[in-house]
């Protein structure tokens, strides 16, 4: 983002585009100044992608929700390179992740494999939230979208946001999904994820999120200033 201003100009056109008037109608509803940090959640047997912005007393609300355009492999966590498997989890996005060069159109990589991935020997490269509705192993959004999307961040890295949580899961986490996939092969490890979750559904506030003895841990920021993953 700190190289901008070199971008040509087709480029500098593309990550410059509004949000649109509706969006800002309802940020103002909900008291969320525009540069105000954001977190994602992606749902893939949903196709939703959800944007969430902090409003001016500290809860987050949801902004909008977006389709998936489409998704690779099936429902489950990705385990190495080349097996064209989506990854469900909790990644961080830092401003150095986005690319406007992207040639599919634009892009962020999620930053897969995260700490917890790593320790459990999973593996892959170039996993990305992106635009031109074609994914082997990604998110992919219609470039309209995709804009938006992108947009957000910039917004939020612009106001002082140093990265955003994205929360990648299967499905929505209620108790009634989860008995639906009580016998998949996952469930154990839908189940922590469900953890994180339902941190989130009650608090609106995303977790501090931290690995220990090879699992996922979530917890309240001590910071209320800070809003990471510690990944």
């Amino acid at each position: 983002m700190a190289c901008q201003e070199r971008l040509p100009t087709s480029f500098r056109a593309k990550i410059e585009q509004p949000l649109p008037q509706e969006v800002f109608n309802k940020m103002a509803m909900y008291d969320i100044d525009q540069y105000a940090p954001i977190m994602m959640r992606f749902f893939k047997e949903e196709n939703i992608a959800e944007i969430w912005k902090q409003n001016r007393s500290g809860v987050f609300v949801l902004v909008i929700s977006y389709n998936i355009c489409k998704w690779s492999g099936q429902l489950g966590p990705k385990y190495r390179e080349g097996d064209f498997q989506a990854p469900e989890g909790f990644y961080t996005i830092q401003a150095n992740q986005m690319n406007p060069y992207s040639k599919y159109y634009l892009s962020f990589n999620i930053g897969f494999p995260n700490l917890y991935d790593r320790i459990h020997g999973r593996t892959g490269s170039y996993i990305m939230v992106h635009g031109a509705c074609s994914s082997v192993g990604c998110y992919s959004m219609n470039d309209r979208n995709m804009a938006q999307i992108y947009a957000f961040a910039r917004d939020a890295f612009r106001g002082g946001q140093k990265e955003f949580q994205l929360h990648a899961f299967p499905f929505r986490m209620t108790d009634a999904n989860m008995q639906r996939h009580h016998a998949n092969p996952h469930y154990k490890f839908w189940k922590m994820l469900k953890e994180g979750y339902d941190f989130f559904e009650i608090n609106r506030k995303p977790p501090r999120i931290s690995v220990y003895d090879k699992r996922y841990i979530f917890d309240h920021f001590t910071n209320k200033a800070s809003v990471a993953v510690a990944l």
